[in-house]
């Protein structure tokens, strides 16, 4: 039981509590509703990519229509920076508490394969575009971040904090050569979730200094403060893996087929 859990046992009133299920859905949620957003609103029906700066702006003065529709994408797409810190906060409780290390990262692997040309095919329009990952290399690659961290958890001293500063930095640069969505944020704030696990004062400050690449990403502390660390509905957990590629496999045939 970690120390957040603790003290919300030990105040004189009694906070609501969200499980790791409830962090899960809704965490989807607001990726859908992104997802949505980026892809279904923008690309198929305001058709972005056909503008160029200066023409959206001049077609905006003269159709309403169209800011409504900007206003709606960029909304939906500002409610999907909810979802960055907590499927940070996810990995690091998953990494902790795994039994078997080499099926997680496996899974997480595969996941991320297998979900880029249903990615592609929502955000880009195309079967293939190496112009952006889709964040689940992000989460992966943090997975493998945690690992080698964890190697050194029990150094001490200049040449141990060297070393998980170059780890970090390490997998900040893999996130930003592979052009992963929202790579560095999930990176940071994997790192922060593990490195100052138990400092909870600390770790929220940095977690929303590192979430403010969103309007929305800081609220999300609030739920993390409310986790009750209980394990509901494990039966469920083989689905959020099929959600995943599956939503941008629908919008993707949506905006792609169905909205040309």
């Amino acid at each position: 039981m970690n120390n957040m859990t603790m003290r919300k046992q030990n105040t004189g009133w009694k906070l609501p509590s969200i499980s790791t299920f409830g962090l899960k859905m809704f965490a989807c949620v607001t990726m859908l509703i992104c997802s949505i957003g980026a892809s279904v609103v923008q690309d198929g029906i305001i058709h972005l990519d056909n503008y160029t700066q200066a023409e959206l702006m001049q077609a905006m003065e003269t159709q309403p229509d169209l800011v409504m529709m900007a206003g709606i994408a960029s909304s939906m797409q500002i409610v999907g920076g909810l979802a960055v810190p907590i499927f940070a906060f996810l990995l690091v409780e998953g990494f902790r508490n795994t039994s078997d290390f080499k099926k997680y990262l496996l899974r997480l692997s595969v996941l991320a394969i297998v979900s880029e040309v249903p990615f592609d095919l929502a955000m880009q329009q195309t079967f293939f575009d190496f112009s952006i990952q889709n964040p689940a290399f992000g989460i992966a690659i943090s997975l493998l971040m945690l690992y080698v961290l964890d190697l050194f958890k029990d150094g001490k001293g200049a040449a141990a904090i060297l070393a998980r500063i170059c780890i970090v930095v390490g997998a900040l640069v893999w996130v930003t050569v592979l052009r992963v969505q929202f790579g560095p944020s999930t990176v940071l704030l994997a790192a922060i979730f593990y490195l100052f696990y138990a400092r909870n004062v600390l770790k929220t400050l940095l977690g929303i200094l590192v979430s403010l690449f969103s309007i929305t990403g800081p609220l999300s502390f609030y739920l993390i403060w409310l986790y009750s660390e209980e394990q509901k509905h494990k039966e469920w957990n083989r689905w959020f893996y099929v959600f995943y590629p599956a939503h941008f496999l629908i919008l993707g045939v949506i905006v792609t087929f169905l909205m040309k």
